[in-house]
């Protein structure tokens, strides 16, 4: 069993995060301004580690309306990740890719549209964790869901719970006309962190 935990990892691991958050963003940047047909531009990502808890009232409240997709990572590493965005700006993103054809809630298509921006997203970050540790990652088909933040946030809380009560976010805002902030989690299990750590040289 391993006793590497989040409370553990180190401050190079952090720097690591950091990096990992500044090229997955860049990526993500690049994709989303060629997917959108639009100039996108980006501030330097924040990493920072929080506590589960308290990342409700970071998304703005329990009752903020957020747009969430969360899906598995298999490969030689295994773990979930979240990518969340306040509703409005979930519903700007998919007028913007839809045009005309978008309506001002999510249906059926606006919900395909977003499932299609959350893959860019993040398949971005997962491409950079590859290219970093060269370790091979594929990411799940995402689920989606448009709720409350307290609500969407419970499902994850469990699962997260079992790795401690702490979390490795990282916070991304980008614009074009309106600034977008996008919160990307990702949640590897213990052993995935020793190998994604041992992959980058840094002793556990």
């Amino acid at each position: 069993m391993s006793d590497l935990s989040l409370e553990r990892i180190s401050t190079d691991y952090f720097d690591v995060l950091k990096e990992l958050g500044n090229i997955g963003a860049g990526n993500a940047t690049t994709a989303l301004a060629s997917m959108l047909q639009c100039k996108i531009d980006m501030k330097v990502p924040q990493v920072r580690m929080l506590e589960f808890r308290e990342l409700g009232a970071l998304l703005g409240g329990e009752e903020t309306e957020l747009c969430a997709a969360y899906l598995g990572v298999e490969g030689d590493i295994t773990g979930s990740i979240m990518f969340l965005v306040k509703k409005e700006i979930g519903l700007h993103l998919v007028k913007k890719l839809m045009g005309d054809m978008a309506g001002d809630d999510f249906g059926e298509m606006e919900m395909s549209a977003f499932k299609e921006i959350s893959n860019i997203i993040t398949g971005s970050y997962l491409n950079a964790l590859s290219s970093m540790t060269n370790l091979c990652i594929y990411p799940t088909v995402p689920s989606l869901s448009i709720d409350m933040a307290g609500a969407i946030l419970s499902v994850p809380a469990v699962e997260f719970g079992i790795i401690g009560d702490k979390i490795l976010l990282i916070q991304s805002q980008i614009s074009d006309e309106v600034d977008i902030d996008g919160f990307f989690i990702m949640v590897p299990d213990m052993e995935s962190y020793e190998r994604i750590l041992t992959s980058l040289g840094i002793q556990v």
